[in-house]
């Protein structure tokens, strides 16, 4: 490149709600990660644009951006419920987490039998209906 260097003025009226949001980010930004103004703007802009570009090309794309952010919210609370129980040691304490009886409840062997004798009648029944 040449070096060619283009200047801009931009006006923000403070008495509308967006240019002065958009003068308080430009005010507040990370000095680091923008060390200018002209470097905020151009990163904003071309963002911008950006995903202009790609939602016309693909409608669903923040159906899909909000679906992934809900799952990983669902995974990231699974987790931590996983973290902060008890270590499962046999597959009885497995099967009782998972109908929610706890560890206090009926014996894994009378669980077991209950479920046993409703599936078996659920069985029944239906033999019996033909």
């Amino acid at each position: 490149m040449s070096g060619r260097i283009v200047s801009t003025n931009i006006r923000f009226n403070l008495e509308k709600e967006a240019d002065r949001t958009a003068w308080e980010y430009l005010q507040h930004r990370d000095k680091k990660q923008h060390r200018s103004y002209s470097r905020a703007v151009i990163a904003a802009v071309n963002d911008y644009f950006e995903r202009r570009g790609r939602l016309a090309s693909d409608p669903y794309l923040e159906t899909r951006e909000k679906e992934d952010a809900f799952l990983l919210r669902v995974l990231e609370t699974i987790r931590a419920g996983f973290n902060q129980a008890t270590p499962v040691s046999t597959a009885d304490t497995l099967l009782r987490f998972l109908q929610g009886v706890q560890p206090q409840a009926a014996p894994a062997g009378e669980v077991i039998q209950e479920d046993q004798q409703e599936a078996d009648d659920t069985a029944l029944d239906f033999v019996d209906s033909f």
